[in-house]
């Protein structure tokens, strides 16, 4: 595991502007908290001929900012915290729908993005043990199952970070997922990083873990360090909802 200049930088997420991004944006975040899936064609179509353009052109304009990620057939499968294909974090949102997370620190953001408690569970994936954790409404405290979990924060080494660009909540974050024909080639968060933030049981497997992966650069957080960095990316990303054209 490495430490140091090459431990897992993640960056806060703030919703996107122009073009009616914003507003397929958390369109799509809010289908996945009330449905437990994305928004059909149609509707997002709907959306973005309110700001005169194309539900292709955003979505297209969306995953070039690594705001969410297409799948090979345009299909949304990533959305940031939510994932539109299984995965091992999943969520019961309180009197919502049972979602799937990128990783573990999306699932924890999620009650502060929604002001909503959510349940997570997950496992260990290197001795398969059961983790669960129960996050409060307020997303600032929760109840740990085992209380020996942590978290390993993690991406691959030649990815500088995860998210979008710092101090540019507007800019693109260029990848390699399948996209739309010509987009750049930096890998997006879903491919970098998602896959090494896992919940493990102890701190000594989370070690091992990352011992066992020398192409993974990271850090264990404990339970208060990983919550509020969930709290710290997500906890904007629908609060700036907007009932109008973009401006």
């Amino acid at each position: 595991m490495r430490k140091g200049t090459n431990r897992a930088r993640v960056v806060g997420r703030l919703p996107p502007a122009g073009d009616g991004m914003r507003a397929v944006h958390q369109q799509v975040l809010r289908s996945f908290t009330t449905t437990g899936h994305a928004p059909s064609a149609a509707e997002l179509a709907e959306t973005a001929a309110r700001y005169g353009t194309t539900a292709g052109a955003v979505l297209d304009g969306l995953h070039a900012g690594d705001y969410l990620q297409l799948g090979p057939a345009g299909q949304i499968r990533a959305a940031y915290p939510f994932s539109g294909v299984p995965t091992s974090h999943l969520v019961d949102i309180d009197g919502g729908p049972r979602v799937y997370a990128m990783c573990a620190i999306d699932a924890l953001g999620i009650a502060a993005m929604l002001g909503t408690g959510v349940t997570i569970t997950s496992a260990d994936p290197r001795t398969g043990e059961a983790v669960t954790v129960t996050v409060r409404a307020d997303g600032k405290t929760a109840a740990w199952q085992p209380a020996s979990a942590v978290v390993f924060n993690g991406r691959q080494i030649s990815a500088q970070a995860c998210g979008p660009v710092p101090g540019a909540p507007g800019a693109p974050v260029v990848q390699s997922a399948p996209g739309p024909p010509g987009a750049p080639t930096v890998p997006a968060a879903a491919d970098a990083c998602c896959g090494y933030m896992n919940f493990f049981g102890t701190r000594a497997s989370a070690a091992a873990w990352g011992a066992a992966h020398p192409g993974i650069a990271g850090e264990i957080l404990g339970q208060g360090a990983a919550l509020r960095l969930g709290v710290d990316i997500f906890s904007r990303l629908l609060s700036e909802a907007s009932d109008g054209p973009d401006r």
